[in-house]
């Protein structure tokens, strides 16, 4: 057990009935002992996701409420301090104490940033969050964020995203030579094997450069966001699934020498929030995608599926890039090791319960 996570247990138990928020922990008692901070948070999306950047203002309230308002976190939108996909680098060099992230964003740091985000054709969402908190997930991520002065929390997970929007539909493996679209991080890089011109766009960028022309495709989200962001009205054929988005992680990414400063409660606090945040983002999704997606459907939205030589061509590309990438890069092997040996089990046990349960659910679905 890692010293740190001793110090945030023995925090723990000292507060004892010290739970997930103000409800369980005594604020007096923290409001008398502890230090008022006042952080600065920097997301990576504009305020028009309600979901991704309200997991940001979520977690800030959590924190000061558990706090009696002794730390207070102020939220700002991807581009109001820096551009979103710079919020990683913002709070390594120190310019914020803090962001709410996907670190796959800095995968052109070092494709090991992938696995605090998702490995296309990895885990699901709760097989994710699985690995990073039971597994040695997010203790080999901040072994890693340590070379980069940061250290990371899970904080929140889209579930599994949508294969984007298409100006032309997707029939065979073919049709994707050629095509300009934004994807960024290894799903770029796989998709490029089959003759995709991958592009990196922040999200309000992606609407008007498919509009433009400039873009033929664009994966972002779930329906729930893809709504907000309008793409229904520039690319009609919205495909499935997003292979490359099949657990996706957003998490509170803390600058190191903050983040140690820290009384070992109010990282406990960082901490739980952090896992309330995760619960409910995935909830929110849930509990929306369904009828965003049927209003999409009513605004044009033309619902397809990969074909199936897509995406096994697509699979296999893949694992070609993890095999490349880990015969030069010792960290990225360390984590596709770990990360491999867990899905393989997740998988073994999936089979037996959850994927049986469900496929037939879903068979009998008109009749429920």
């Amino acid at each position: 057990m890692s010293k740190d996570t001793t110090m945030r247990r023995r925090a723990l138990l000292k507060t004892a009935g010290v739970g997930l928020l103000a409800a369980t922990f005594p604020m007096p008692a923290i409001a008398q002992s502890m230090p008022e901070l006042k952080w600065r948070l920097t997301s990576a999306v504009p305020k028009s996701l309600a979901t991704l950047y309200g997991g940001g203002e979520r977690l800030a309230k959590n924190v000061a409420e558990a706090t009696g308002g002794r730390f207070q976190i102020q939220c700002f939108a991807g581009g109001e301090i820096v551009p979103g996909l710079q919020a990683f680098d913002a709070v390594s060099n120190g310019t914020v104490e803090c962001g709410h992230t996907f670190t796959s964003y800095s995968i052109g740091r070092d494709p090991s940033f992938v696995f605090g985000t998702v490995l296309p054709f990895g885990l699901n969402p709760r097989q994710t969050y699985a690995w990073l908190v039971q597994g040695d997930g997010n203790t080999l991520l901040n072994d890693f964020f340590q070379r980069h002065n940061a250290y990371a929390i899970p904080a929140g997970n889209t579930g599994v995203q949508m294969g984007g929007w298409f100006r032309k539909e997707i029939k065979e493996a073919a049709d994707l030579s050629g095509l300009k679209m934004r994807i960024p991080g290894l799903g770029g890089q796989i998709l490029a094997k089959l003759g995709v011109v991958p592009q990196q766009l922040a999200g309000g960028d992606v609407y008007p450069s498919l509009e433009r022309g400039t873009l033929d495709a664009a994966e972002w989200s779930s329906p729930i966001d893809d709504e907000k962001l309008g793409f229904v009205r520039v690319a009609k054929f919205y495909h499935f699934p997003g292979w490359w988005d099949c657990g996706t992680n957003m998490s509170l990414v803390v600058n190191l020498d903050k983040w140690r400063e820290l009384p070992a409660v109010y990282k406990a606090v960082l901490h739980q929030a952090s896992a309330e945040v995760n619960s409910w983002m995935q909830s929110k999704y849930d509990a929306e995608n369904p009828a965003a997606l049927r209003r999409l459907i009513v605004a044009g939205a033309m619902l397809k599926p990969f074909p199936k030589d897509v995406m096994e061509k697509c699979f296999q590309a893949a694992q070609e890039t993890y095999a490349e990438i880990a015969a030069t890069n010792p960290t990225f092997k360390k984590f596709l090791d770990s990360y491999s040996a867990f899905r393989r089990d997740q998988y073994a046990w999936w089979q037996v319960a959850e994927y049986s349960f469900d496929t037939f659910m879903i068979q009998q679905r008109n009749r429920l």
